[in-house]
């Protein structure tokens, strides 16, 4: 099965709890209606967020995010083919916590300019074995 993984950080704009209710809502009504699977990790001062699926599909959606007004400096840090999907059972996982990756001061210094597709890619695969994604 050919798979499209497609992981991109923003910074949220107006990010409060109902915000994030709205696009978690529509995410995976979407996501279903597209299949797409994925994984979101968010806080206050970030959104990174994993989209597994048709490529056709997964791009429509990272294009309707850069469109999004409550999604600032939208970056796409791995767009590629892969046999199968990490996040298979969730249309949308949230993992709301997300503490152990940068502090607040490490993105304002500039640590989504830093990274690597690698390190992006390790974030979810941490959240992945580490049994959060248990929690659908």
């Amino acid at each position: 099965m050919d798979v499209f993984r497609a992981i991109y950080t923003s910074q949220p704009f107006g990010y409060d709890s109902s915000i994030l209710d709205g696009i978690l809502m529509e995410a995976r009504r979407a996501n279903v209606r597209d299949g797409i699977t994925g994984a979101l990790i968010c806080r206050a001062d970030i959104y990174l967020q994993w989209l597994e699926g048709p490529e056709q599909e997964v791009r429509k959606t990272l294009e309707r995010i850069e469109r999004d007004d409550r999604h600032l400096d939208v970056k796409v840090h791995v767009a590629e083919h892969v046999t199968e999907r990490t996040f298979a059972e969730w249309a949308m996982l949230h993992d709301p916590a997300a503490t152990w990756i940068w502090s607040q001061s490490e993105i304002a210094g500039g640590a989504l300019q830093r990274t690597t597709p690698e390190e992006i890619t390790g974030f979810f695969l941490k959240l992945r074995s580490s049994g959060a994604a248990d929690d659908k």
